[in-house]
């Protein structure tokens, strides 16, 4: 590893499997010897802390803009309080999500994107970034218990035809998330080592 570190981040709907896969990928990558770690967004600082409560589980959804703008703000918190300083000591960092949840859930409720990217233009490029593609009817089922205003099945869908966009422009890398989750586990290693043996 170099000094600058690398960083990953996992993206994908409600109920993909992504946090699972995360933090599965960090610790196999600590047992290859690489110092690596888990966070995620919404992130633990104030403003993310404030999006859990107040935005993700109130009765109804907040206004696209404000969620866009809240996540944006909890982001440069993120980035400048936890990612930054662990990638300048050549750390692996690995994001439960980043700005393509932004994106594609923001973009999905009818923002432009291209105006969230500019809201977004100062957090730091991620080196690789994941998708894990799984079908919204499936992800709707496994979060029937305990869904947030963003998880319904209307949602899920649009919010796969924006991430779907970035796979085929090459930004995102999709992984089949309808596999067992020890498939998709090493199929995310097997990307991951790749790039960093790139990078390397």
């Amino acid at each position: 590893m170099n000094r600058k570190g690398f960083f990953i981040c996992v993206e994908g709907l409600d109920g993909c499997g992504k946090t699972t896969q995360a933090k599965i990928l960090v610790e196999k990558l600590k047992k290859k010897g690489y110092d690596a770690v888990y966070t995620a967004e919404p992130s633990r600082g104030k403003i993310g802390r404030f999006i859990k409560k107040y935005c993700l589980h109130g009765d109804k959804r907040i206004s696209s803009i404000v969620e866009a703008l809240l996540f944006a703000a909890d982001r440069y918190e993120h980035v400048e309080n936890e990612i930054l300083p662990a990638l300048k000591n050549g750390k692996i960092v690995v994001s439960d999500r980043y700005v393509y949840s932004s994106l594609a859930y923001q973009g999905a409720a009818g923002l432009s994107l291209d105006w969230i990217r500019r809201i977004n233009e100062y957090a730091l490029a991620p080196n690789l970034a994941i998708f894990i593609d799984v079908e919204p009817n499936t992800v709707i089922q496994r979060l029937k218990p305990k869904k947030s205003v963003m998880e319904t099945l209307e949602t899920q869908r649009k919010v796969r035809e924006v991430y779907m966009k970035f796979v085929e422009n090459g930004e995102l890398v999709k992984v089949n998330g309808n596999k067992s989750k020890k498939e998709v586990a090493s199929e995310i290693l097997s990307i991951a080592l790749n790039s960093l043996k790139r990078r390397l």
